[in-house]
């Protein structure tokens, strides 16, 4: 029999800034995922064997087409999805260039200010690693 741990889906993601290129304020990254209809930062599964801070950085290049320098990790988030435990762990990343393109998974991105983002992220639990990533740029 598996155990719990065994049949947790793994997945990793950034909570990703930037300075404003008009005004130099910061600004965070939501994406939006059409078949879910929801906001949320850039995340995904992990490839079998995949180092989780390498699946994150994977992830918002394939969602945001971005480049990023990973920085502190923050809060790791746990609860259900179809029926299994999920645990997604996140770092904050500066961003530092690239494009986005819409694809299926993602059409659009946003870039926000934190408080402008907090109410955007469809799920609550998201809403607290806008505090988690200000706290850590606040340290930096």
């Amino acid at each position: 029999m598996n155990s719990p741990e065994d049949r947790t889906v793994r997945a990793a993601g950034c909570v990703l800034w930037r300075r404003s290129p008009v005004d130099g304020a910061l600004e965070v990254c939501l994406v939006h995922r059409p078949k879910y209809d929801d906001w949320s930062w850039p995340k995904g599964k992990l490839k079998r064997g995949e180092d989780a801070l390498a699946g994150a950085l994977r992830e918002v290049a394939e969602e945001t087409g971005c480049t990023a320098v990973p920085g502190a990790e923050l809060p790791t988030q746990h609860y259900p999805a179809d029926g299994r435990p999920k645990q997604v762990r996140y770092w904050a990343a500066e961003a530092t260039g690239g494009t986005f393109t819409p694809t299926d998974e993602v059409d659009r991105v946003l870039w926000l200010a934190p408080d402008a983002a907090r109410p955007r992220l469809t799920r609550p639990a998201d809403r607290d690693l806008v505090d988690a990533l200000l706290a850590v740029l606040r340290r930096a």
